[in-house]
This record gives C-alpha cells, sequence and structure tokens, in this order.
C-alpha cells in the first residue's frame, strides 16, 4: 500500500517529464493527428449544444438543458487540461512540465472531474423528478435551484481538488521525476514521492472512488425507478420519448464512472491497462458528449434545427 523511497531529501524536483501513452513510434504521427482531431470536434461540438442551449428559449428555461449546457462547458475545458498535453507528447517537443504545472493540472483535473461527477447525479435526480413527481417538478427543481444545485457542485469540485492537490503535493519528491503517465495524477505521482503515501492512497480511495461508486449508485437507484415509472406510461410513444432522454444520460455515465471507478478504487496499481482506461473517460467522453446528446435528444435536435433555420433566413 504505503511505500517509502530512500532518495536524498536534499535534492528538490522543480520539474516532471511526462512520459505519456506508450505507443509504436511508427504509430506518432497518426496518434498526433487523431488527438489533435478528437480535440477539435470535442471543442466545437460541446461549443455547438452550449450556444443552442443559450439561443433557444424553450432550452434554456428548462433545468435539465440547463445542466447540459454546464456539462458541456466543463467538457471543454476538461478536455483543454488534457489532450493538448497528450498531444505534445506526440511531438519531439521537451516532455518536461514544471512543478508548479504538475500542482495546476492535477487541481484542475480533479477539480472539474469532480465537479463533472456531482453534475451527472444532478441530471439523474433532474430526470427522475421530471418522470417519476411530474405534478410536483417545477416546484421541486426549478431554474433558481438548478443554479444553486450546480453551484454546489462546483464549489464540491472545488474543495475536492484543492484536498487532492495539497495532499499529494505537500509530500517531499526529490528524485526521479519520470511520471509513467500522460498526466499529472495522483496514482502516477504519488510513485515519485519520497516520503510513505498510505495516508495519501487511503484518502484516494475515500474521496474519489468512495464518492464517485457512491455517486454512480444514486444515478443507477434513480434510474431504476425511472424505468419502473416508465414502464408504467400507456402509450409506446411517451415510453420511446422517456427512454430516449433517459437513455443519452445513462450512456455518458457508463461511459464516464466505470472506468473512473476502475482507476481509482485501485489507487496502487500499476496496470498497463490504466492508461487506456483513463484516456477514455478523459478524452473520449468529452468527445461522444454532443454526439449522444444530439443524436439521442429530439428537443436538442429541433433546436439545431430552429436556430440553422433562424440563420439562414437572415
Amino acid at each position: 500500500m504505503g511505500k517509502t523511497k530512500n532518495t536524498s531529501l536534499d535534492t528538490v524536483v522543480t520539474d516532471f517529464i511526462l512520459l505519456g501513452l506508450s505507443h509504436p513510434p511508427n504509430l506518432r504521427s497518426l496518434l498526433f493527428l487523431v488527438f489533435f482531431i478528437i480535440y477539435i470536434l470535442t471543442q466545437l461540438g460541446n461549443l455547438l449544444i452550449l450556444l443552442t442551449v443559450w439561443a433557444d428559449p424553450k432550452l434554456h428555461a428548462r433545468p435539465m438543458y440547463i445542466l447540459l449546457g454546464v456539462l458541456s462547458f466543463l467538457d471543454m475545458w476538461l478536455s483543454s487540461v488534457i489532450v493538448p498535453r497528450i498531444i505534445l507528447n506526440f511531438t519531439p517537443a521537451s516532455k518536461a512540465i514544471p512543478f508548479g504545472g504538475c500542482v495546476a493540472q492535477l487541481y484542475f483535473f480533479h477539480f472539474l472531474g469532480s465537479t463533472q461527477c456531482f453534475l451527472y447525479t444532478l441530471m439523474a435526480y433532474d430526470r427522475y423528478l421530471a418522470i417519476c413527481q411530474p405534478l410536483c417538478y417545477p416546484v421541486l427543481m426549478n431554474g433558481r435551484l438548478c443554479t444553486v444545485l450546480v453551484a454546489g457542485a462546483w464549489v464540491a469540485g472545488s474543495i475536492h481538488g484543492s484536498i487532492q492537490a495539497t495532499l499529494t503535493f505537500r509530500l517531499p519528491y526529490c528524485g526521479p521525476n519520470q511520471v509513467d503517465y500522460f498526466i499529472c495524477d495522483i496514482p502516477a505521482v504519488l510513485r515519485l514521492a519520497c516520503a510513505d503515501t498510505t495516508v495519501n492512497e487511503l484518502v484516494t480511495f475515500v474521496d474519489i472512488g468512495v464518492v464517485a461508486a457512491s455517486c454512480f449508485m444514486l444515478i443507477l437507484l434513480s434510474y431504476a425507478n425511472i424505468v419502473h415509472a416508465i414502464l408504467k406510461i400507456r402509450t409506446a410513444d411517451g415510453r420511446r420519448r422517456a427512454f430516449s432522454t433517459c437513455g443519452s444520460h445513462l450512456t455518458v455515465v457508463t461511459v464516464y464512472y466505470v472506468p473512473c471507478i476502475f482507476i481509482y478504487l485501485r489507487a496502487g496499481s500499476k496496470s498497463p491497462l490504466d492508461g487506456a482506461v483513463a484516456v477514455f473517460y478523459t478524452v473520449v467522453t468529452p468527445f461522444l458528449n454532443p454526439l449522444i446528446y444530439t443524436l439521442r435528444n429530439q428537443e436538442v435536435k429541433s433546436a439545431l434545427k430552429r436556430m440553422t433555420a433562424g440563420r439562414g433566413t437572415e
């Protein structure tokens, strides 16, 4: 579990070397192109959803789409914290990151990632109220309450990121400085610490793994009630629309949470699979979110058509 290194404490690490994703050298150019395209499409796709929700009066007045807009904003920033650094590792440029830059990347990664985790839970709660408590929904989930809940998710995410960054970098780092990962994340950085990391690994397990697993279980519980309520809908069209709306969110949640829990409930693991699994929820999920929510959500598609038609008539 914990570990102690005997490296001299006289040496102080001033920067880290991110080794990046393992890959055959002959695929470097192809991987650079793939991740570059994914990054651009992620930014454009999420920006499109953000603008659609903001511009369409039917969407930005509803809590469900306020949450979707916030999710798109988070995806844009989370992708920007992670993907440019991955792309840089496929170039001849230096793979070094300053100590302060590593601290900032770890903080923002966990700040944005945990905020997204709480947001997914809020989105499930919103769908639960809308489908299982439709008569009380306007009272239980209005625009003001939605704003307060979103603000709470941001504050909780910021606190979480601060705790993780502080605990990780309060430890002495005196060499080596090669991070066997594509970003500065807790498990990879802790392996370089020159002190016992037992407390850090325990906090990582509780604060990340258990919290993520608890949120995931709350989401599954919400959807168990939602499915039960949907099956009571008498019309096939009503059931189809309800499943379509909830299916988008459940797909995204599964793609995000399962890899996240896999990584952080095994904080001491050195499996070569960790990097590939982490790419899925840090790179692929922000890229897929716009596709899933536009292709599976009729209201978003209709809003996009209205916005396009409106611009076409100007």
